[in-house]
């Protein structure tokens, strides 16, 4: 049968490993296994055991998010499809923002310009990956989406966990458990969540054919989640710089002496602390709000052209 007379087949058949909540069993199960090899290698000062605790820390989260894909997916993506679009994507991924972001120096665009070259790699890696897939709807594109963005952030937070340990007085296991659990919280309202909603235009443009479609709406969003992209990376200095405006004191002192005393820059370090997880929180909610929009308009087209197929 053609793929466009069962692309939007609602009573097609779901795949036998669906709705079983692997996903959270396997992230209760990581979790205790992450919390035991942090006690093993606290008691033990091991240090072989660091490895370990980075990859188990940086991959758990991330590979729930592949895990609750799998149970979701439909059409011809198969879970090995999934397993390796979250470890190539994740390779290749890096591998190629790295290459990109070599050269760029600081100034005011560098957030910017990061987020657009990590979402233009994540967003080709998307095609490559799902060129083959059917059906081509929202749903499926924001799943295959979010499992390429987990790849992503987990190969990252795996480096920024090692950088975090290694120090010049040697391993600092602390620094490496904040790092990874700080990661780990985010991780989901991420590169997981940017590449989702990317991927839900990208394939929900195709409307429901085997075939991507060019559309400005997967130009208008690439550029909107590379904006997200950079609020969030930059979301210390906004977070700084609202502070610093909102204390008076503070803007009296930067204008007259050049500099804060130290009640003052106490107080406005502070107050950024607070507005850093308040800018986290709204640029999330707005990726979140943004996707759940995007899911509703492209599940609603495909009602539509279900309904208007002739009944064969």
């Amino acid at each position: 049968m053609a793929a466009e007379t069962w692309v939007d087949r609602p009573d097609a058949p779901p795949h036998p490993h669906h709705h079983h909540g692997w996903w959270w069993k396997t992230l209760l199960t990581g979790l205790a296994l992450w919390i035991l090899t942090i006690v093993v290698t606290a008691v033990t000062r091991n240090t072989n055991l660091i490895p370990t605790l980075i990859l188990l820390g940086s991959f758990l989260v991330p590979f729930c998010v592949v895990l609750f894909a799998i149970e979701r997916v439909t059409g011809s993506i198969s879970s090995l499809q999934l397993v390796l679009a979250f470890f190539v994507g994740g390779i290749f991924g890096v591998l190629g923002a790295s290459l990109l972001e070599v050269n760029l120096h600081q100034s005011y665009w560098l957030y910017l310009l990061v987020g657009l070259i990590e979402e233009l790699v994540k967003g080709v890696l998307l095609i490559i990956i799902g060129w083959r897939v059917v059906p081509k709807t929202a749903t499926q594109g924001a799943l295959l989406g979010a499992t390429v963005g987990a790849g992503f952030a987990a190969f990252e937070s795996a480096g920024y966990a090692f950088n975090a340990a290694i120090t010049t007085q040697g391993i600092d296991l602390v620094s490496l458990l904040q790092t990874e659990v700080l990661r780990a919280i985010l991780a989901p309202v991420g590169h997981v969540l940017w590449t989702a909603v990317l991927g839900a235009v990208l394939f929900g443009a195709a409307r429901g054919r085997d075939r991507f479609r060019f559309s400005f709406w997967i130009v208008l969003t690439y550029a909107g989640v590379a904006v997200l992209h950079a609020l969030w990376d930059s979301a210390t200095d906004v977070a700084a710089v609202l502070a610093l405006i909102a204390n008076g004191r503070a803007v009296a002192e930067l204008t007259s002496f050049g500099g804060l005393s130290a009640q003052t820059a106490s107080a406005v370090t502070a107050l950024a602390g607070i507005l850093y997880i308040v800018v986290l929180i709204v640029v999330a909610a707005a990726g979140i709000l943004t996707l759940w929009l995007i899911l509703r308009h492209y599940r609603r087209a495909e009602r539509g052209r279900a309904a208007a197929q002739p009944i064969v």
